[in-house]
């Protein structure tokens, strides 16, 4: 069978099963990239990760304050930014959250703390920060982020805070999904740009 002859159901399956690895979707129609679900299924699982994480204290500690990026969003700015300066913003913001999840990664492996149901969590996010940086590939941020300076729009510097618990950290990596990446994708996605 060729792939202009698989059926839209194949595509939806296999779109499901590579996603999650981080494996480029290639081919895949674009309102598999662009449907709201597979964001909201990144939150979800960020938003299981936290609650869990909440109710621990000291075994929940990173030991050091890792940067990541600000959530907060302002709206009214948002709207003004160029698509390339939102594109700049997100791909930066999903660049250093997915180092401060690796860091986090990395301190839970050199830690004695017990990492059962906390490994898996992490291990997700970073999961789910592969599969997020292909969504945003395919939507183009990754062209628009690395274009030269003077071609790219003059871009606003990163806002960052710090997470020194886990919980803090899944916290971050839902409220950025939910936040930023879900306004950019939902512009790129509405425009058709990608």
């Amino acid at each position: 069978m060729g792939v202009r002859e698989c059926p839209a159901w194949l595509w939806l399956l296999l779109s499901l099963l590579w996603l999650p690895l981080g494996l480029p979707v290639l081919g895949a129609p674009l309102h598999l990239i662009c449907d709201s679900g597979v964001l909201e299924r990144y939150v979800l699982e960020g938003k299981e990760a936290e609650n869990v994480t909440m109710g621990c204290a000291e075994s929940c500690s990173l030991n050091e304050n890792i940067t990541v990026p600000d959530t907060k969003v302002n709206f009214y700015a948002w709207k003004k930014m160029e698509f390339g300066q939102q594109a700049v913003d997100v791909w930066q913001g999903l660049t250093l959250l997915s180092e401060a999840v690796l860091r986090g990664q990395a301190l839970l492996a050199n830690s004695s703390q017990p990492r059962e149901p906390l490994q898996l969590h992490v291990d997700r996010a970073v999961s789910g920060l592969r599969s997020l940086t292909t969504l945003l590939r395919a939507l183009g941020a990754q062209k628009e982020a690395t274009s030269p300076p003077d071609a790219a729009p003059s871009a606003v510097p990163l806002q960052t805070i710090t997470a020194d618990t886990f919980s803090k950290l899944f916290q971050v990596y839902s409220n950025f999904i939910r936040g930023k990446l879900k306004l950019y994708a939902g512009e790129a996605c509405r425009t058709g740009d990608r």
